[in-house]
């Protein structure tokens, strides 16, 4: 990773290069912009080259109030156009534990920093919920309160508990630290038209100083107030065209926009380290004031040249390195001139004419952001980068004669075309001014390259695919998007190893989540189909993870569930499983391992292998869910299966419990063979007083499943008597009378056989099916062992106590469900429950164990989906948690949360509609700029001399409503 951090577009650098790891990546972003709700949508749409400039929408409060086609009225706005979002008043509040009453209070600019952090998080691979308590910092640019003006017009009386929190500005950021629980620096930053790229160069220093770990940074701006757009008029910068025109000769002022944008940043060494996708690295930036001037909002050339030239220097890269510089470009008649010039100065000279530097400005696609607009900015330069290609600046036709770009060496770029060099290192640049002179250049360098992990090979077992939504709805509706996304461009080079995990590991895990075990891409496909239709399908598992749910009980099968082959699927499949169950075979001896995976089925059956057999498969069955994080709260089995149960709680040994079972299973096949084992239909309180020497209860599995255990003829007399009562009964196929007088032979040879065992407490609750309770120094001695072979499986007391207990899944891990369907009759509340078996006797053994965790899982028993796929090695994740690394990266579709209608206030002024205004003088508008000139003739040739431009002014008539364009001869020299 160290030669990763090294081999970037540093090479581009001068001696001045900034060390590796002060560079900054970004790892995730999300915007919602005019006609582009994501940054796919984006850049299709500046692909395309698609004017996203409308009417202001007739949903909007009071759109025609403050609004006259005359510039000339005062306290109007003479434009209504702009770039405007659809459904702002949508919001889950739900989904963030808002509750509906505060969530009408606040400010919908709050509600979509909310929303854009949490997908750009989920874009980055991080789940937000993992960030809890970490020094994650926030930094969000703003500078309107439209809200607070729609709410301010109810006076008084429309003041509530939640005005403060859902109106002050500095909650843009401190919600979003609230929410997710972060202790990093939580900055709402207001610079003006620069916020949110000043956000962004605030984000990289709390970086850079440790600070912060991670830093989430955008900017949000909604026109929801018209008198924001009259302050705008009224200041003399809307084009009354409604477009921006960058750096062509109709500029005559900026187009508002709205929406907002999110990067999560992190040090470029360690998002290399934990294998996250670099989608851009931020290698320097400046922030600086232009430092007085003509004017409080003129903007300056040499304020400008200053936060370029700091802003390259401290991120050591050469300006003419660079490629193409993402414009403030607003649009405005003096704005424009001086940025050009200021560009031209530090970027453009020493250029070769043939190769000028490229530039554009979102702004002419979706308006000027305002406090948002660095980041919309950023967002765009970004996927630039990636996909390696420059989309056009929309709305240049004639160049701005104040502009001369040849001498600049600039050219603004007007189609789709890729960069200049692509084969060089790819370095960008992005600019943003405030209206206060506060300016701000960032410096972007493409993502380093080979920063991508290696594919996975595609597994030979199906694979778990997760899905999930805080409702019904939401969970079919993510079906949905993931089915689409299927069959697009971005999945056709998605391995199924990669797209398990990333759906897995880098979405949050909501409360109605579905899970579809798929061999192949196909697979699915049709179990997603189903999901979304609320149909059946193979592989398609579905369930509600309640936020009390209850602890995981395992459970180990016992004599009688054996077959032959079992584990041969899981042997092949996992190489846990493999090397678990060759170290239990090596333990016992003998052969075991071609017993197990033989066809000699009788051979099996004997009960001196048998119970060593099922003791193995169920040993290594353990070990590999524990290798997937299966962690149980309680253990427990039915008769042999205990002794599988009793070495994963740490009572005994691999080799004390291999001495036990093997023991146990070679003196009771010594033993004569004869007598019979009947299940009963009935309960132990029917079946025990009709009981006979040489007959006992062997065990009771059920409130209404007995089995009676004996000699044949003691046997059938409780049989005969029992079938008097209409009682049913069903002989089993066994070789002996176990649990019963029949084992009295062995049981002192036993005692001696584990008397020297090493006892312990169990590690792990442990359930007893002996004693029907939890047990703890008791299992710890060689006589709870004699009594197991010969005393009843009480199985039904067993479960209730672990239902008791708080039980509420249940893993049967055996070749076959045979617990499970007991387990469940035992229950007092079977509803509350889930109970899955890790294998059954028919099928793909893989697909069986990896649909009974999914099963699991989708209840809410397990904290992580098991995928089946090898570890690997973990660290800590952005800031804590501990993540798998490195990981590939892919851009599975996002969960973003169900969005319902939340109110936006729509209070008009306590006088109703603001009356006509009377006419007033005709004004005029004028602009000019600076620019280098000679000395005049007898003027000494120090210091330098500027000439003003001659001035373009409009005079507005307030009688016709009409701009006439004039023109000053007003000229003058100044030092």
């Amino acid at each position: 990773m160290a030669e990763l951090a090294e081999h970037t577009p540093g090479s581009t650098r001068n001696g001045g290069a900034a060390p590796a790891d002060s560079r900054i990546a970004v790892i995730g972003m999300s915007c919602r912009l005019p006609q582009a709700p994501d940054p796919e949508a984006l850049w299709r749409l500046l692909g395309d080259g698609v004017d996203a400039i409308t009417p202001v929408p007739a949903d909007r409060p009071d759109p025609a109030v403050l609004h006259d086609p005359d510039p000339a009225v005062p306290g109007r706005a003479d434009s209504r156009w702009g770039g405007h979002l659809d459904r702002v008043d949508a919001f889950d509040a739900a989904f963030f534990g808002i509750s509906p009453r505060e969530a009408a209070a606040m400010d919908p600019q709050q509600r979509l920093v909310l929303e854009l952090a949490w997908e750009a998080l989920e874009h980055a691979g991080i789940v937000p919920s993992a960030l809890r308590g970490q020094h994650a910092g926030v930094f969000v640019g703003a500078m309107w309160d439209d809200y607070a003006t729609l709410s301010h017009r109810g006076g008084p009386a429309a003041i509530g508990r939640h005005t403060m929190t859902g109106l002050h500005r500095s909650v843009l950021a401190n919600r979003l630290s609230y929410l997710l629980g972060l202790r990093g620096p939580s900055i709402t930053v207001d610079t003006g038209q620069s916020s949110s790229l000043v956000a962004v160069h605030l984000a990289c220093e709390s970086l850079r100083t440790g600070e912060s770990s991670l830093a989430v940074v955008g900017g949000v701006n909604l026109a929801l107030a018209p008198e924001s757009s009259v302050t705008a008029a009224e200041f003399g910068g809307l084009s009354p065209d409604g477009r921006c025109f960058t750096f062509d000769a109709r500029a005559n002022g900026f187009v508002r926009g709205e929406g907002g944008g999110v990067v999560v940043l992190k040090p470029l060494a360690r998002a290399l380290a934990d294998g996250d996708r670099v989608l851009g690295v931020v290698a320097g930036s400046a922030v600086n004031n232009d430092g007085g001037g003509e004017g409080l909002t003129a903007p300056s050339r040499e304020g400008q040249e200053d936060v370029l030239r700091r802003a390259y220097e401290r991120a050591g890269v050469d300006p003419l390195s660079v490629q193409y510089v993402e414009l403030h470009g607003t649009g405005t008649a003096v704005g424009d001139p001086v940025e050009a010039a200021a560009l031209g100065a530090v970027l453009g000279a020493g250029r070769p004419a043939e190769r000028p530097l490229l530039v554009g400005s979102v702004k002419t696609n979706i308006g000027h952001l305002e406090g948002a607009a660095g980041i919309a900015g950023l967002i765009k330069t970004l996927l630039s980068l990636g996909r390696r290609a420059l989309p056009p600046s929309l709305h240049f036709e004639t160049p701005n004669p104040a502009i001369p770009l040849d001498e600049l060496r600039l050219e603004v770029v007007t189609g789709l075309r890729p960069w200049a060099e692509p084969d060089r290192p790819l370095v960008a640049g992005v600019s943003s001014f405030g209206m206060g002179g506060t300016n701000c250049h960032v410096v972007l360098e493409e993502a380093p390259r080979g920063a991508g992990a290696a594919p996975e090979a595609p597994p030979a077992h199906p694979l778990p695919y997760a899905v999930s939504g805080t409702t019904p709805e939401a969970l079919r509706g993510q079906a949905l998007r993931l089915r689409a996304w299927l069959d697009g461009d971005a999945a056709a080079g998605t391995g199924p190893a990669a797209l398990s995990r990333a759906l897995a590991g880098t979405r949050t895990a909501f409360e109605h989540r579905a899970v579809v075990v798929a061999a192949d891409r196909e697979e699915l496909a049709r179990g997603l189909d189903a999901l979304a239709r609320e149909q059946r399908a193979a592989g398609l598992v579905r369930g509600r993870a309640a936020a009390d749910a209850g602890g995981l009980a395992v459970l180990f099968t016992g004599q009688g569930s054996q077959r032959a082959g079992m584990g041969r699927g899981l042997y092949e499949a996992f190489p846990v499983f493999a090397r678990a169950f060759d170290a239990v075979c090596a333990a016992l001896g003998g052969g075991l391992g071609e017993a197990v995976f033989g066809e000699d089925a009788e051979a099996l059956n004997r009960t001196g292998t048998a119970q060593p057999a099922l003791f193995a498969v169920e040993v290594a069955l353990y070990r590999l869910v524990e290798s997937w994080g299966v962690v149980p709260e309680f253990v427990g089995g039915h008769s042999v299966g205990e002794i599988a149960a009793a070495h994963v709680a740490g009572v005994l040994s691999l080799r004390d419990a291999a001495v036990l079972v093997g023991a146990r299973g070679r003196l009771m096949e010594a033993l004569p063979e004869g007598g019979v084992m009947v299940s009963v239909q009935a309960g132990e309180e029917r079946v025990a007083p009709l009981l006979v020497p040489g007959a006992a209860i062997a065990a009771v599995n059920g409130p209404r499943a007995v089995v009676v255990s004996g000699s044949r003829e003691a046997v059938s007399a409780v049989i005969g008597r029992l079938a008097e009562l209409d009682v049913k009964s069903k002989e089993l196929r066994v070789s002996h009378a176990f649990h019963s007088p029949l084992m009295d032979p062995m049981l002192e040879e036993f005692r001696a056989a584990v008397a020297g065992l090493d006892f312990h407490r169990p590690g792990i609750p442990f359930v007893s099916a002996l004693t029907g309770g939890l047990v703890t120094d008791e299992i710890a001695h060689p006589d709870y062992w004699v009594s197991h072979v010969r005393e009843a499986v009480r199985f039904h007391d067993a479960v209730r106590t672990l239902e008791a207990e708080g039980a509420t899944a249940y893993l049967e891990l055996g070749p076959d469900g045979v617990l499970t369907a007991m387990a469940r009759a035992c229950l007092a509340d079977e509803a509350a429950a889930v109970l899955v078996p890790a294998l059954r006797r028919q099928g793909d053994e893989a697909r069986s164990l990896l649909t009974a965790t999914a099963g699991l899982y989708a209840h809410g028993a397990l904290g992580a989906l098991p995928l089946g796929l090898p570890g690997r090695r973990s660290r800590p994740g952005p800031a804590g948690p501990r993540r798998p690394s490195p990981r590939p990266r892919i851009r599975v579709p996002l969960q973003p949360s169900p969005r319902r209608r939340a109110p936006v206030r729509r209070r008009r002024t306590p006088t109703g509609p603001m009356p006509p205004a009377p006419p007033r003088p005709p004004r005029t508008r004028c602009a000019s700029a600076w620019r280098p000139s000679p000395p005049p003739t007898g003027c000494a040739s120090s210091p330098s001399w500027c000439v003003r431009t001659r001035p373009r002014c409009w005079s507005t008539r307030a009688r016709t409503g009409s701009t006439r364009r004039t023109a000053s001869s007003r000229w003058g020299w100044t030092p």
